[in-house]
């Protein structure tokens, strides 16, 4: 069986540091896209962590795509894992949630602004279409139709240099999404109206305003609810 160059990890933040180490294999060349992990066991001595610390590392990895796990064929390292480096770089803060959204807020504030200039007639059309969803499904989660949304922003910027990133922007908005404890549709649908409307006028300084605002909201919200669990 291989044995990785690693360090013991002992301190608290376990599975966060266990997500490191293999980050730092894979940055090393230790580690390269394809290969296959040890067992579990394997990694369990090699880390010197439980099972539910390494199966949470191995977790959030896979959240990032950076590993597939396969049913009674192992764990792998997504071959292309090597073209995203900024998915790599977000692992490494995955579970640093000010700094998520505050990526997530640089992301999104730049490319809708982009947005306004490029976004198509029927762009626009998918778009209104996940608003008056979340209105007929206020009272369950709408959490796909609210990505969905953000995602329709990202790609009508229609530029290759950021398509690598938009991934990694929906990855940090799951991420958010996951963190809000009670959703408030009609404050969703009020702020999606808005960006909307901003976007089919072609105006990409209401846009960044309105954005900005939806953003500011579920960052405040997310960080207070964020606060009382530290």
């Amino acid at each position: 069986m291989k044995e990785y160059k690693m360090d013991t990890v002992r301190r608290s933040t376990l599975s966060q540091q266990v997500l490191e180490q293999i980050v730092q294999l894979l940055m090393s060349g230790q580690l390269n896209p394809g290969d296959k992990l040890p067992p579990e066991m394997n990694l369990m001595e090699q880390f010197d962590v439980s099972r539910p610390v390494l199966r949470e590392a191995l977790s959030s990895l896979e959240t990032l795509e950076i590993i597939t796990r396969r049913p009674r064929g192992g764990t792998f390292v997504n071959d292309k894992v090597g073209s995203n480096p900024f998915k790599v770089m977000l692992a490494l803060s995955i579970n640093n949630v000010p700094a998520i959204i505050e990526a997530r807020m640089a992301l999104e504030l730049g490319l809708v602004t982009i947005a306004a200039e490029k976004i198509s007639d029927e762009q626009l059309e998918k778009m209104k279409e996940t608003i008056t969803s979340i209105q007929e499904n206020a009272d369950g989660d709408y959490g796909r139709l609210d990505k969905e949304f953000h995602r329709l922003i990202a790609q009508s910027a229609n530029n290759p240099v950021v398509e690598g990133m938009i991934d990694s922007l929906l990855i940090t908005h799951e991420k958010t999404d996951s963190l809000i404890s009670y959703r408030e549709p009609d404050i969703t649908i009020e702020h999606h109206l808005a960006i909307y409307e901003a976007l089919k006028k072609r105006d990409p300084y209401e846009s960044f305003t309105q954005m900005y605002k939806h953003l500011s909201y579920v960052r405040n919200k997310i960080l207070a609810d964020y606060g009382e669990k530290q």
